[in-house]
Protein backbone atom coordinates (compact mmCIF):
# COMPACT_ATOMS: atom_id res chain seq x y z
CA UNK A 1 0.00 0.00 0.00
CA UNK A 2 1.41 3.35 -1.04
CA UNK A 3 1.27 6.26 1.40
CA UNK A 4 0.56 9.72 0.10
CA UNK A 5 2.35 12.53 1.85
CA UNK A 6 0.35 15.75 1.85
CA UNK A 7 2.02 19.09 2.35
CA UNK A 8 -0.19 20.96 4.87
CA UNK A 9 0.74 24.30 3.31
CA UNK A 10 -1.23 23.25 0.20
CA UNK A 11 -4.49 22.87 2.20
CA UNK A 12 -6.46 26.13 2.24
CA UNK A 13 -6.83 27.46 5.78
CA UNK A 14 -4.35 25.03 7.32
CA UNK A 15 -2.67 26.54 10.38
CA UNK A 16 -4.62 29.78 10.13
CA UNK A 17 -4.83 30.00 13.93
CA UNK A 18 -1.17 29.14 14.55
CA UNK A 19 -0.11 32.75 14.91
CA UNK A 20 -1.93 34.53 17.76
CA UNK A 21 -1.45 37.87 16.02
CA UNK A 22 -3.46 36.53 13.06
CA UNK A 23 -6.33 35.36 15.31
CA UNK A 24 -9.50 37.49 14.78
CA UNK A 25 -10.15 37.54 18.54
CA UNK A 26 -6.54 38.43 19.39
CA UNK A 27 -6.96 41.93 20.73
CA UNK A 28 -9.90 40.89 22.96
CA UNK A 29 -8.82 37.42 24.00
CA UNK A 30 -6.38 36.97 26.84
CA UNK A 31 -4.15 34.21 25.52
CA UNK A 32 -2.92 31.95 28.32
CA UNK A 33 -1.62 29.03 26.31
CA UNK A 34 -4.33 26.69 27.66
CA UNK A 35 -5.83 26.38 24.18
CA UNK A 36 -2.88 24.23 23.13
CA UNK A 37 -2.94 21.99 26.24
CA UNK A 38 -6.29 20.33 25.62
CA UNK A 39 -4.79 17.58 23.46
CA UNK A 40 -3.32 16.07 26.66
CA UNK A 41 -6.82 15.34 27.98
CA UNK A 42 -7.11 11.98 29.70
CA UNK A 43 -10.36 10.06 29.86
CA UNK A 44 -11.79 9.98 33.40
CA UNK A 45 -12.37 6.71 35.20
CA UNK A 46 -15.40 4.90 33.88
CA UNK A 47 -18.34 3.82 36.01
CA UNK A 48 -18.11 0.12 36.81
CA UNK A 49 -20.92 -2.15 35.65
CA UNK A 50 -22.36 -4.30 38.43
CA UNK A 51 -25.40 -5.44 36.44
CA UNK A 52 -26.01 -6.24 32.79
CA UNK A 53 -25.83 -3.08 30.67
CA UNK A 54 -27.07 -3.15 27.09
CA UNK A 55 -24.95 -1.11 24.70
CA UNK A 56 -25.31 0.00 21.13
CA UNK A 57 -23.58 -1.81 18.29
CA UNK A 58 -22.12 1.55 17.24
CA UNK A 59 -20.21 1.97 20.52
CA UNK A 60 -17.34 -0.41 21.23
CA UNK A 61 -17.40 0.44 24.94
CA UNK A 62 -19.89 1.46 27.60
CA UNK A 63 -20.79 5.11 28.09
CA UNK A 64 -18.90 6.91 30.84
CA UNK A 65 -22.06 7.12 32.97
CA UNK A 66 -25.14 4.92 32.75
CA UNK A 67 -28.16 3.96 34.78
CA UNK A 68 -28.34 0.61 36.57
CA UNK A 69 -31.64 0.95 38.42
CA UNK A 70 -33.60 -1.60 36.37
CA UNK A 71 -31.45 -4.13 34.51
CA UNK A 72 -33.20 -6.05 31.71
CA UNK A 73 -35.26 -8.96 33.04
CA UNK A 74 -37.95 -11.36 31.91
CA UNK A 75 -39.57 -11.26 28.50
CA UNK A 76 -38.96 -7.52 28.12
CA UNK A 77 -35.25 -8.17 28.81
CA UNK A 78 -35.16 -10.80 26.07
CA UNK A 79 -36.79 -8.33 23.67
CA UNK A 80 -34.34 -5.58 24.66
CA UNK A 81 -31.31 -7.85 24.17
CA UNK A 82 -32.64 -8.73 20.72
CA UNK A 83 -33.24 -5.05 19.89
CA UNK A 84 -29.71 -4.03 20.90
CA UNK A 85 -28.27 -6.44 18.33
CA UNK A 86 -29.56 -4.12 15.59
CA UNK A 87 -28.06 -0.80 14.58
CA UNK A 88 -29.58 2.42 15.93
CA UNK A 89 -30.78 3.40 12.46
CA UNK A 90 -32.98 0.31 12.09
CA UNK A 91 -36.72 0.69 12.66
CA UNK A 92 -36.99 -2.87 14.03
CA UNK A 93 -34.68 -1.90 16.91
CA UNK A 94 -36.92 0.94 18.06
CA UNK A 95 -40.14 -1.04 17.52
CA UNK A 96 -38.74 -3.88 19.62
CA UNK A 97 -37.76 -1.43 22.37
CA UNK A 98 -41.24 0.13 22.35
CA UNK A 99 -42.81 -3.33 22.45
CA UNK A 100 -40.47 -4.30 25.32
CA UNK A 101 -41.71 -1.23 27.24
CA UNK A 102 -45.30 -2.34 26.73
CA UNK A 103 -44.48 -5.89 27.85
CA UNK A 104 -42.68 -4.50 30.92
CA UNK A 105 -45.70 -2.33 31.76
CA UNK A 106 -48.04 -5.31 31.44
CA UNK A 107 -45.66 -7.40 33.55
CA UNK A 108 -45.76 -4.74 36.28
CA UNK A 109 -49.55 -4.77 36.26
CA UNK A 110 -49.59 -8.58 36.45
CA UNK A 111 -47.10 -8.43 39.35
CA UNK A 112 -49.47 -6.03 41.13
CA UNK A 113 -52.32 -8.50 40.66
CA UNK A 114 -50.21 -11.38 41.98
CA UNK A 115 -49.45 -9.32 45.11
CA UNK A 116 -53.21 -8.83 45.47
CA UNK A 117 -52.95 -5.13 44.71
CA UNK A 118 -55.29 -3.56 42.19
CA UNK A 119 -53.28 -1.77 39.49
CA UNK A 120 -54.31 1.85 39.00
CA UNK A 121 -54.93 1.73 35.26
CA UNK A 122 -56.34 5.23 35.26
CA UNK A 123 -53.14 6.64 36.75
CA UNK A 124 -50.83 4.50 34.61
CA UNK A 125 -52.47 5.67 31.42
CA UNK A 126 -52.85 9.30 32.51
CA UNK A 127 -56.64 9.20 32.26
CA UNK A 128 -57.26 11.05 35.53
CA UNK A 129 -55.17 14.03 34.44
CA UNK A 130 -56.72 13.98 30.96
CA UNK A 131 -60.24 13.88 32.42
CA UNK A 132 -59.43 16.74 34.78
CA UNK A 133 -57.72 19.13 32.36
CA UNK A 134 -59.10 18.09 28.95
CA UNK A 135 -62.47 16.45 29.46
CA UNK A 136 -63.43 16.63 25.77
CA UNK A 137 -60.22 14.88 24.72
CA UNK A 138 -60.71 12.30 27.45
CA UNK A 139 -64.24 11.48 26.25
CA UNK A 140 -63.06 11.21 22.64
CA UNK A 141 -60.19 8.87 23.64
CA UNK A 142 -62.61 6.61 25.52
CA UNK A 143 -64.93 6.54 22.49
CA UNK A 144 -61.99 5.71 20.19
CA UNK A 145 -60.89 2.87 22.47
CA UNK A 146 -64.40 1.45 22.66
CA UNK A 147 -64.73 1.56 18.85
CA UNK A 148 -61.38 -0.23 18.38
CA UNK A 149 -62.24 -2.85 21.02
CA UNK A 150 -65.67 -3.34 19.37
CA UNK A 151 -64.07 -3.85 15.95
CA UNK A 152 -61.56 -6.35 17.35
CA UNK A 153 -64.30 -8.29 19.16
CA UNK A 154 -66.46 -8.29 16.01
CA UNK A 155 -63.55 -9.64 13.92
CA UNK A 156 -62.81 -12.38 16.46
CA UNK A 157 -66.50 -13.40 16.60
CA UNK A 158 -66.69 -13.35 12.80
CA UNK A 159 -63.59 -15.50 12.45
CA UNK A 160 -64.81 -17.98 15.09
CA UNK A 161 -68.24 -18.19 13.46
CA UNK A 162 -66.86 -19.03 9.99
CA UNK A 163 -63.99 -21.21 11.14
Amino acid sequence: MERHIIDPRLIPGWGMDADPANNPTYPMKKYTGDDRKRSGWERPYLQSAKTEILKSTERPYLSAVFGTKNPPKGLSGVLRRKAYKFSENKLRRWLLLIFADRVDSLGGQLADLLRLRIPLFTNDRGWRVLAKYKPGTFAWKIIQRLIVIGIIVAIVIYLKKYE
